[in-house]
């Protein structure tokens, strides 16, 4: 490991902590912020070779409509063979960007190409326009959707998972609660990457004579190059609204019963601020009777796999996420795509 201004990096990041850019307030300029993330999505686009992709429009009871894209492998899933599993994807970004381009979205094609499954993105409302309950409703919305029309997407109904980073990884949380609280369908499992479930880490106490928020980065001491508390801290700023404390389906660490939930992955890294309450999650799941795999990426910072995609810690990180993922959606004995086997590539407990 690498010390670096009082933080433990893992080596093979430790080149990539310089090109790390200084803060900024993502919600200063909404709009721009978008703007520029989908000028960076436009100039790397996505490999879909082997993949299909449809959009579809889910009516709201106010009369809008809800955007899911549905990925398939070329071919397959579609009634014409046998069914796939199906995986609900939730985008991160602060639940204010994150959107991928119309047939873009890489998360998505990856999941539908490697495990093999239907693999729906969520185009769920964004904050700070649209606060807390609109995005996680989106979510539910989108998993009855693609429950109600497995047979015509070609999907098994048994196999339905969640997964998502980050935010993505919190609403994931929070559709699994849902789903068992209001009778809805019922979940193989749920996949949660860095997720933030907790609220409470926003409140974290600044040190005395600091800036709210122009010394959240130094709270703990770390490295303010690594340290996302401030941009945390943000995101539920705009995301709940105004004097609205959070409950379950915002923040599903306030839940207080998490029993009878899917199993779960959980996935974090070691310098960000979400990791301790993302551990305490899955050890509450534990307790609950949750199955859980846990595993925590050393000497990583959130979102460290888009500086150092090609480091071998990012690709085993997201083979170990995958693989665990694929071994839920085709149990012992069933066909996990073209390696006829549940667990594939560097895969470690």
């Amino acid at each position: 490991m690498t010390l670096l201004r009082g933080i433990v990096v893992h080596p093979e990041l430790a080149p990539f902590v310089d090109e790390l850019p200084p803060f900024s307030d993502p919600y200063e300029d909404i709009a721009a912020t978008r703007e520029r993330f989908r000028a960076l999505l436009a100039a790397t686009p996505a490999d879909r070779s082997g993949v299909e992709s449809r959009r579809h429009e889910i009516p709201r009871a106010d009369g809008s409509a809800l955007t899911v894209e549905v990925y398939r492998p070329e071919g397959a899933g579609d009634g014409r063979g046998a069914a796939l599993p199906a995986v609900l994807h939730f985008h991160g970004g602060g639940y204010a960007i994150g959107r991928a381009l119309p047939g873009q979205d890489k998360t998505a094609i990856e999941l539908c190409r490697e495990l093999p499954a239907v693999t729906v993105a969520v185009e769920y409302r964004l904050a700070p326009e649209h606060r807390y309950p609109a995005g996680v409703e989106d979510c539910y919305r989108a998993l009855e959707w693609t429950a109600r029309h497995a047979a015509e997407l070609g999907i098994d109904p048994e196999r339905i998972a969640v997964t998502g980073n980050s935010a993505g990884g919190g609403l994931s949380a929070a559709v699994a609660l849902m789903a068992r609280d209001r009778g809805g369908p019922a979940l193989a499992y749920q996949s949660m990457c860095v997720p933030d479930v907790d609220d409470r880490v926003a409140e974290e106490p600044v040190p005395a004579g600091a800036d709210d928020d122009a010394d959240a980065d130094a709270d703990d001491g770390r490295d303010p190059r690594t340290n996302s508390l401030r941009t945390i801290r943000l995101a539920w700023r705009h995301y709940l609204p105004e004097g609205v404390v959070a409950d379950a389906y915002a923040a599903a660490a306030r839940a207080t019963d998490l029993s009878g939930l899917p199993p779960a992955y959980v996935l974090v890294c070691d310098l960000d601020p979400l990791r301790d309450p993302g551990l305490a999650y899955a050890r509450r799941l534990m307790d609950a009777g949750v199955q859980v795999t846990v595993r925590n990426v050393p000497g990583a910072w959130h979102g460290f796999e888009l500086y150092a995609p090609e480091t071998r810690l990012a690709k085993e990180t997201a083979a170990h996420r995958t693989g665990h993922l694929r071994a839920a959606l085709y149990p012992a004995g069933s066909d996990g795509g073209s390696s006829g086997s549940p667990l594939t590539g560097p895969v470690r407990p």
